[in-house]
């Protein structure tokens, strides 16, 4: 069997380093010079590609002497005669390694640069000096990573380990960010001097990453990344790892791509990128700027169509079992490819079965694909249906009518071509108004049920921030979330975060100002669902009710609506007795109101170990107006008990 070619050549470079380290030792008087010529040359015939060595030499630069000086210094590791034959000729058999003096004595062409700070062995640390001691006297003892290069072992250097991890290609990506990555190769490949550095900004780092990997691996670049927030704010610190990546690139053909930039200070990156060579890329969500020449490209998560013809390229047949649903994913779920592909090698196994809970498994596994809201937001289980909605028919018309636009964005926005008219405009705002109790909140609990989407109520409390421009980053993350989730906001209490702007009269009403103009610049570009609710509608921006697409008005329940709230209020387990919901019906209260009424009587009655009944019922509705700073009317409790 034939070895491997790479094979071959490590030990070919091995022979070649064995009869360097012969012509080393010959000029220590240890051996023939000639017959070490000749071992060398026959060396060399047999090697299929250029030696460690020389590889090593013109990468950096290296002059004869400089390249003999790492040589000794390597060999007195490598090769324990070479060692034993320095110490001898330094007349210090107990200390078999070589000196910069020495090397100046017996090697060819010698110059006093070789170890200058300026020069290539020092600069880029090829050897080790120890500054202590004079120049003649001075160790030379080879840089651990280059000395395993030059034995033919290419390994990304330990120190760098703990900081970079490799990233390979991707198996799958979107059309567009393989084009994008096929153009940053095609200008790369075409650059004649340095490398201009490569900028990648966007909402996808998972797509940037992949991106950077495609051209690497097209340019035959191994990638590797480092994250922003590891790299070093001190100028000592950043000088040393950026000469110990670069030596690095230039061992390995590596290229660098720095991620998730927003994660640092502007100038830290800025001062590594500009002081840095090679293919760098930079990834983040807002570009830098740079001194050095930069090629500039937005990455964002693929658009819905795109996102549509990663599925079922992913799912192929199996996608079918869907029903035609990949649209409202696609629409609903803004992912990037990579995160697409790895839910679809979990949802077909599970389209793969008779089972009639399919759709609840693999939405169960987009969900938790998804983004976290952390402390932003409060997640709303949602539990009511339709039929839990007491409402008049006009307003149950527009609630379907907010469905329906959710489900077929895809069609008419990207099919049908809208999206190509404007890009403002494409998300779906929905303003409840009402008062407090008349159904707001189930309304859109009963949406994302019908949607099969997360509700997430934002927490005012967590969003809005006393310091300038916090409030702004944090609404920043409630929105990337809910898009990557395709989740439903629901801005409860929204007059409170959407008010009026206000004539400026210090700079407290600017800094307010500009958090609704940034709210506003947000609404407009949200792709998914929002829905705000007030007891005040009034109270609201009119830029913001422009921007609405759907106003649902709740209206106070009446008497008749009442008694259909109360019939449903009540689950089917719990014990009933003589509740008459003609009479609960005269309570002017609204449903919300009906169902804390309902619940503390359940409770009154769950004491005395009785089922509910009409007292317990009277009981819970004069607590509750108490609640209220109101009293009952004998009108609406009249023959209660």
């Amino acid at each position: 069997m034939t070895a491997p070619t790479r094979l071959d050549w490590t030990e070919a470079n091995q022979r070649v380093l064995v009869a360097e380290f012969g012509r080393l030792k010959a000029l220590l008087g240890d051996g023939d010079s000639g017959r070490a010529a000749e071992d060398l040359e026959a060396a060399r015939r047999d090697l299929p590609g250029p030696a460690a060595i020389d590889a090593l030499a013109q990468t950096f630069g290296l002059s004869p002497f400089e390249r003999d000086v790492l040589l000794l210094g390597a060999g007195v590791e490598m090769d324990a005669k070479l060692a034993a034959r320095c110490g001898e000729a330094l007349g210090q058999p107990q200390r078999p390694w070589a000196t910069f003096g020495l090397a100046l004595a017996v090697l060819p062409d010698p110059h006093w640069s070789a170890l200058a700070p300026v020069r290539p062995l020092r600069r880029w640390r090829l050897v080790e000096v120890d500054e202590s001691v004079g120049l003649t006297a001075v160790r030379l003892r080879v840089d651990e990573r280059v000395l395993h290069y030059l034995a033919g072992v290419n390994y990304l250097d330990t120190r760098l380990q703990p900081l970079l991890r490799p990233v390979s290609s991707p198996r799958v990506m979107a059309e567009g960010q393989q084009r994008i990555a096929e153009e940053i190769a095609r200008s790369l490949g075409a650059q004649d001097g340095p490398l201009p550095v490569v900028q990648l900004s966007g909402d996808d780092p998972h797509g940037q990453e992949d991106v950077a990997a495609r051209a690497a691996e097209t340019l035959g670049a191994a990638l590797h990344a480092i994250a922003a927030a590891d790299l070093p704010s001190s100028l000592h610190e950043s000088d040393a790892l950026t000469t110990l990546w670069q030596k690095e690139a230039a061992l390995s053909g590596g290229a660098l791509l720095i991620e998730r930039a927003e994660g640092a200070s502007r100038d830290v990156v800025q001062r590594f990128v500009d002081r840095i060579g090679g293919l760098v890329v930079v990834a983040g969500r807002e570009p830098l700027q740079f001194r050095r020449p930069t090629l500039r490209f937005s990455v964002d998560r693929p658009d819905a169509p795109e996102q549509r013809r990663l599925w079922r390229a992913l799912l192929g047949a199996a996608g079918d079992r869907l029903d035609g649903e990949l649209d409202g994913i696609a629409s609903q779920y803004r992912l990037s490819a990579r995160s697409i592909s790895a839910a679809a090698s979990q949802i077909a196994p599970l389209l793969g079965k008779d089972d009639p809970q399919d759709r609840t498994a693999w939405r169960a596994v987009l969900k938790e694909g998804g983004s976290e809201f952390d402390a932003l937001a409060q997640r709303i289980e949602p539990m009511a249906q339709w039929d839990d909605l007491i409402l008049p028919a006009a307003q149950k018309s527009t609630l379907r009518q907010i469905a329906s636009h959710v489900r077929h964005r895809l069609r008419v926005y990207h099919d049908w071509g809208f999206a190509g008219k404007s890009a403002r405009g494409l998300g779906i705002s929905a303003l409840f108004c009402g008062e407090s109790g008349t159904g707001k909140t189930m309304a859109a609990e009963v949406l994302a049920r019908e949607l099969g989407l997360e509700l997430y109520r934002i927490d005012l409390s967590a969003v809005v921030s006393k310091y300038i421009g916090e409030t702004e980053k944090n609404l920043r993350r409630v929105f990337d979330a809910a898009e990557e989730t395709g989740a439903i906001l629901l801005f409860d209490e929204a007059d409170a975060l959407f008010g009026k702007r206000s004539e400026v009269k210090d700079s407290h009403d600017r800094y307010a100002n500009i958090e609704v103009s940034y709210l506003l610049q947000r609404m407009e570009a949200y792709r998914g669902l929002a829905i705000l609710t007030t007891n005040l509608k009034t109270a609201l921006d009119t830029a913001f009710q422009r921007r609405l697409r759907f106003v649902v008005q709740f209206p106070f329940p009446d008497q008749s609506q009442r008694e259909l709230i109360w019939r449903g209020i009540f689950p089917a387990a719990t014990p009933l007795d003589g509740v008459d919901y003609g009479k609960l019906a005269r309570l002017n209260v609204a449903g919300g109101h009906i169902r804390n009424i309902a619940l503390n009587a359940a409770f009154f009655a769950a004491e005395e170990g009785q089922p509910v009944r009409m007292p317990h019922l009277l009981q819970a509705a004069r607590a509750e107006a108490a609640k209220r700073e109101r009293s009952l009317t004998d009108a609406e409790t009249r023959g209660w008990v």
